[in-house]
């Protein structure tokens, strides 16, 4: 391989190895004699001179087990949300070589599980999206002195590497855009009281609400599902009869509140606006197609690859935030 690319055998680990270090033009012959020899690194032995394996763990991992009877895995692929999210990091990884494994950690044995699968060298770092606020995972990595980069902000505060969304600023732009809309009866559906994003949702739409004159927003919280939505929709029909525009924390929910509204006969957009969050597949699945407030969770999620593969590179790379604005996308149901 050395003897194709006309330069030395160091010069050719550098470049296998990412480091950078290198000039372009002497990387681009490196990967032409990589093509024209069809050379494929010895990953055990590349294992044991760099003491890191090309693979990270995504982990899911929340505070408790089954909720509702239905298993923590099955929420999790039912979600599109999550299928987002493995897709911007496999497009990030994939093309420097690094594969992710997929593991779950909804119980302390599971947490446990994690932990000793990091700690004996199995993988480089995670990735971590946790889904309650009460989830102990991210504190536990830190602890252990694990290389780790979390979605969102930790509701207790951790010296953890993290990317997030401003979510007041896209609730916020849910507000605008109903009381843009003539709306005059607004009602919200959160989602989980105790994750740190709901939170931030709700009380942005609240407080922008309060500074269009509407100091009272009738609420109900779901769980981020179809079900909790359509459940939630009915329930503020029957205490509020009379709304005319709803914001749901996330397009799962608001999908669900569409089935509602329907059932009951509302014609939406002209009777109930419906707004929800997160632009996910279920946005366009749903009749009408909703609006929504997007968050570029294919980029967020890159981010967070990107950030990882910083903190694995340099173990004293500084504890950082990357914070994404939100867009809104303007389709039929608002």
């Amino acid at each position: 391989m050395a003897r194709v690319a006309g330069v030395s055998r160091a010069t050719v680990s550098r470049v296998i190895n990412g480091i950078r270090n290198v000039a372009p033009e002497i990387q681009e012959t490196v990967q032409q004699a990589i093509a024209t020899t069809g050379y494929v690194p010895n990953r055990a032995a590349r294992s044991l001179v760099t003491r890191r394996t090309g693979s990270v763990a995504l982990v899911v991992s929340g505070a408790g087990g089954d909720a509702g009877g239905e298993p923590f895995e099955s929420q999790v692929f039912a979600d599109p949300f999550f299928g987002r999210v493995a897709g911007g990091a496999v497009a990030f990884l994939r093309p420097r070589g690094i594969h992710p494994v997929l593991m779950f950690a909804e119980t302390a044995h599971a947490r446990d599980q994690v932990i000793g699968y990091l700690r004996q060298g199995s993988a480089d770092g995670a990735l971590l999206v946790s889904t309650h606020g009460e989830d102990p995972l991210p504190r536990l990595i830190v602890e252990a002195g694990l290389p780790a980069v979390l979605w969102a902000r930790p509701a207790r505060p951790t010296p953890i590497s993290y990317v997030d969304l401003s979510h007041r600023a896209g609730a916020e732009l849910a507000a605008d855009r109903l009381v843009a809309r003539g709306c005059r009866r607004v009602a919200t559906i959160s989602g989980p009281f105790d994750v740190r994003a709901s939170q931030d949702r709700l009380s942005g739409f609240q407080d922008a609400m309060a500074r269009y004159g509407h100091p009272y927003i009738p609420g109900v919280e779901g769980n981020f599902t179809h079900d909790s939505g359509e459940a939630g929709m009915h329930r503020l029909l029957a205490e509020h009869p009379d709304i005319d525009g709803v914001f749901a924390a996330n397009d799962l929910m608001a999908q669900g509140a569409l089935l509602a509204l329907r059932e009951r006969g509302r014609v939406v957009p002209d009777d109930v606006a419906v707004i929800g969050f997160d632009d996910s597949s279920a946005a366009t699945a749903s009749r009408p197609q909703l609006t929504t407030v997007r968050q570029p969770v294919e980029d967020m999620a890159g981010e967070m690859a990107r950030l990882l593969l910083a903190h694995i590179e340099d173990s004293d790379f500084q504890v950082t935030s990357v914070i994404f604005p939100p867009s809104l996308v303007v389709r039929q149901s608002a």
